[in-house]
């Protein structure tokens, strides 16, 4: 199975300049674990993830106050929508993180998270034990 099939094309974009609060709200409506932070005028592509925001607070820095662009992993790894789920695993137990951005020639199509990778894997291996039945 590909990267193409398991990744969420639902790509919330943020600007560097919005608060903690504002990315958090935002990815808290759209039930997702992860933003893309496009910054032109520096680094180009980023990621804050759900983990970014909860270590900023849980830190005493105010969410209100505290901009995406001082939290937002720039040196990033990106997965092509043709890299098989093995490879994008791969990549995320070397790097330690749990979402890769997809890039194709034109930006980011989507991204694909350790969840989407489990939830193709699940029912692949569940119907592998139920066809080498009881142990």
């Amino acid at each position: 199975m590909l990267v193409r099939d398991a990744m969420s094309t639902v790509v919330l974009t943020i600007g560097p300049d919005h608060t903690l609060r504002q990315a958090a709200r935002l990815m808290s409506a759209r039930r997702i674990g992860a933003a893309v932070v496009h910054d032109p005028d520096t680094c180009g592509l980023g990621i804050i993830t759900e983990r970014d925001i909860l270590d900023a607070v849980g830190s005493g820095q105010d969410p209100d106050l505290e901009t995406t662009s001082a939290h937002t992993t720039t040196d990033v790894v990106f997965a092509a929508p043709a890299w098989t789920l093995e490879e994008a695993a791969e990549a995320m137990a070397h790097g330690g993180f749990r979402h890769l951005i997809v890039l194709d020639g034109t930006g980011p199509v989507g991204i694909v998270s350790v969840r989407d990778i489990i939830r193709c894997w699940a029912p692949t291996r569940r119907r592998t034990v139920a066809a080498a039945g009881p142990a």
